[in-house]
């Protein structure tokens, strides 16, 4: 009896332990000889440390050591403490100091710390997944951006009492406020701020605090607003990449690629390269020789069942049966007779008809609803043509990759061509909440819909046959003001009378949105990247995802801060007021970039963040304006530039009362641009009577129709995808 007892325990405790042993090898995810841990932290190859020869590349080899001399290691990337590092999805969590000020009952500051982090050339980015940018405060105003200021954004957090955060796992609006963040960030730089400097809240909270967020793990829980900063930290996440090349440059048959057997190469759009993974059937790590091992289902039956005969077989596995027995190759057997075999084909058969039958008359109402809730009844009598989904996945080949021209937060922009050859760009928002994305869509139809000007963007038409439902713009290669500005290549702006003649346009556009649109509107995101140029040169304004419908009677609208940073009015930041004005200063900005051809908020050769607007105001105080001037002009010219750098001047006065109408602008604008074209046109018909000996009179009565005279109005696309126009 105990003999029966004691040889199935150690048949038990002998598999136990082969088990044990089997686990331990493949748990092995580092090279030999190299250490797969730095103190509690698991250092999964590629990565590699004490040997760079652990590593698969010199980016990859991280530093463990104690952080103060004694005490238990840590793992370091960049001289910021890593958490954790994951294989199968590509990322790698840290810990990060926040960027806080602090201020005493008076309003006096008395301590402040801003960061800023750079990830280097290495192949990592900032997760705009999994990360969040954060502000913690009742008088916080949070801005981030990247080192060469080509993005940023901010968010504000208020409340007038002290709010509990110890019951809220995420951002409630007060107290907390949150933004994402874009792809393919490196660098970033945090400020924490305050509008009143904590005055009015004090008492309860006189610290700000701003800083990037996991959204896995954060908690605004762990914030106490009556707190002062001990050290604060936050969990960040940083996406990581084998290599930065795609799968093709990598070379998937060459001694440097990285993946190995059974393994699957993928890119990361945000990362900029790929990394690898098992194939189906297949576990391990994919960067370890010989690769990734078969998984045998045959001796897990809980997650493959098999009722029959197993058979294990590379990356899968089949169920067989016995004789009078069928089954479905995977799970089990069951008994049949042959005599059943003719009913259970034919019922199979039929099912298959009527299901197919059903698939179609279902899409049919699929398509009517949706025409219905998005409002078709209503916009097919519209002046806006109705697109089919059908037509619209032909034009696009099936919205294909490489017919993609752009992406961001709400959707993707397609470039389609229609059988008459007709050449379009089809909008199509993100698979995310419907209601979130009808509103988007309605409002940007609301807008977009009121207008009718050769300077504004025109919508093509729409499909409402989708759940969430397109737009439909005319497409344009030209790109926009802000490519011609800042690509030296560019031939379009070289000369002071192309310059103008845009910023005429441009000001006739605002002032019609601001004047004479039924009901008029605030455009509120004016900036170059939003001003589009025509094949002829002419300036288009595009972009109303952040505009605002005028009231009668109504000056101002209280609205969510949006925009970019640079451009914003001051007043608007201060307030979150909206005001006609407020698109008066980011014209005046913009008038700033054309002269002067610098970025707002851009960097001087030495490195450090310079204001262009002051920078520009100064020259022009000293009498230096012509010294910072970014294109040739004749000596004719130069009162002429002087008089629209005083306007400038006059638009981005930090006081909106002080700034001129839109319709001021406009109209000073246009009185120069006929001023330089009569100027021109003398000038012409002078050269022309002297070379062919006739008078000018008789010259211009055959000469084609001038170039400076109206061309019709061409419809382009219309985006809040910012970088667009620069990719196609």
């Amino acid at each position: 009896m105990i003999l029966k007892l004691c040889v199935p325990g150690l048949m038990i405790l002998f598999l136990l332990c082969s088990v044990a042993t089997a686990m331990d090898q493949s748990a092995a995810d580092s090279k030999p000889g190299c250490r797969d841990k730095c103190g509690n932290v698991s250092v999964p190859y590629p990565f590699g440390i004490d040997e760079s020869s652990c590593a698969e590349n010199q980016y990859l080899f991280l530093n463990c050591s104690q952080s103060d001399g004694h005490g238990p290691e840590k793992l370091w990337f960049a001289n910021i403490p890593v958490l954790s590092i994951s294989v199968l999805e590509g990322l790698m969590v840290v810990s990060i100091f926040t960027a806080y000020d602090c201020y005493n009952q008076s309003g006096a500051k008395m301590k402040e710390t801003n960061l800023s982090i750079h990830l280097g050339q290495g192949p990592y980015m900032f997760s705009d997944t999994r990360n969040m940018f954060t502000a913690i405060g009742c008088d916080t105003m949070g801005f981030f951006s990247n080192a060469d200021v080509t993005y940023a954004a901010a968010c504000i957090s208020s409340c007038d009492e002290m709010v509990s955060l110890a019951h809220n796992s995420s951002c409630s609006g007060s107290g907390c406020c949150q933004t994402s963040i874009p792809q393919g960030l490196k660098s970033l730089s945090i400020l924490s701020s305050s509008i009143y400097n904590h005055i009015n809240v004090s008492d309860f909270n006189p610290c700000g605090y701003a800083f990037l967020a996991d959204k896995r793990t954060f908690k605004a829980s762990d914030w106490q607003l009556s707190g002062l900063p001990d050290g604060n930290a936050s969990d960040a996440v940083i996406e990581w990449v084998v290599e930065t090349k795609s799968c093709e440059q990598a070379g998937m048959n060459t001694s440097s690629y990285a993946c190995r057997n059974n393994t699957n190469c993928n890119y990361s759009k945000n990362g900029q390269g790929y990394r690898c993974s098992c194939k189906d059937g297949f576990t391990g790590n994919p960067y370890l020789s010989p690769g990734c091992q078969d998984i045998d289902e045959c001796a897990d039956r809980q997650r493959y069942p098999c009722k029959g005969k197993c058979k294990n077989t590379p990356g899968n596995y089949t169920c067989s049966c016995p004789m009078g027995m069928h089954g479905d190759g995977k799970t089990g057997c069951q008994g049949f007779g042959i005599a059943t075999i003719a009913s259970v084909t034919g019922g199979t058969i039929s099912l298959v008809i009527i299901g197919v039958l059903l698939y179609i008359i279902l899409r049919k109402l699929r398509k009517v609803k949706n025409f219905r809730e998005n409002g078709g009844m209503v916009l097919k009598h519209q002046r806006v043509r109705i697109f089919s989904e059908a037509e619209l996945a032909k034009a696009t080949e099936n919205y294909n990759d490489h017919k993609k021209l752009g992406e961001g937060g709400f959707g993707c922009v397609y470039k389609g061509v229609l059988p008459d050859n007709t050449q379009l760009a089809v909008k199509k928002f993100k698979g995310v909440d419907k209601a979130q994305m009808n509103e988007e869509f309605q409002h940007e139809i609301g807008m977009v819909l009121q207008v009718n000007h050769k300077n504004v963007v025109k919508l093509l038409g729409l499909c409402l046959q989708t759940k969430v439902p397109l737009l439909v713009y005319e497409f344009i290669s030209n790109g926009t003001l802000f490519h011609h500005i800042h690509d030296k290549k560019s031939q379009v702006l070289r000369t002071w009378t192309d310059r103008l003649r845009v910023a005429a346009e441009t000001a006739l556009a605002l002032e019609y949105l601001h004047s004479l649109a039924n009901p008029p509107m605030i455009h509120g995101d004016v900036k170059t990247v939003n001003i589009l140029l025509d094949e002829d040169g002419t300036a288009k304004i595009a972009d109303f995802g952040a505009s605002v419908l005028i009231s009668p009677g109504q000056t101002d609208i209280a609205t969510k801060i949006q925009g970019t940073f640079g451009y914003l009015d001051p007043e608007y930041l201060m307030t979150g007021n909206l005001t006609v004005k407020s698109d008066v200063f980011s014209f005046g900005v913009v008038l700033v970039e054309l002269m002067t051809g610098q970025k707002p908020n851009s960097n001087a050769k030495s490195g450090e963040k310079r204001n262009v607007v002051q920078d520009f105001i100064s020259s022009l105080e000293n009498n230096h304006l012509f010294k910072i001037l970014d294109f040739e002009a004749d000596e004719e010219e130069l009162e002429e530039i002087e008089v629209v750098a005083e306007l400038a001047k006059r638009c981005v006065n930090s006081s909106g009362v002080k700034r001129p109408s839109m319709k001021e602008v406009s109209d000073e604008l246009s009185r120069l641009t006929s001023l330089h074209e009569d100027l021109w046109g003398q000038k012409n018909s002078e050269e022309t009577e002297h070379l062919l000996g006739k008078s000018a009179l008789s010259f211009n009565e055959n000469a084609s129709p001038s170039m400076n005279e109206p061309q019709m109005a061409q419809t382009v696309i219309s985006l809040e995808i910012e970088n667009y126009t620069n990719s196609i």
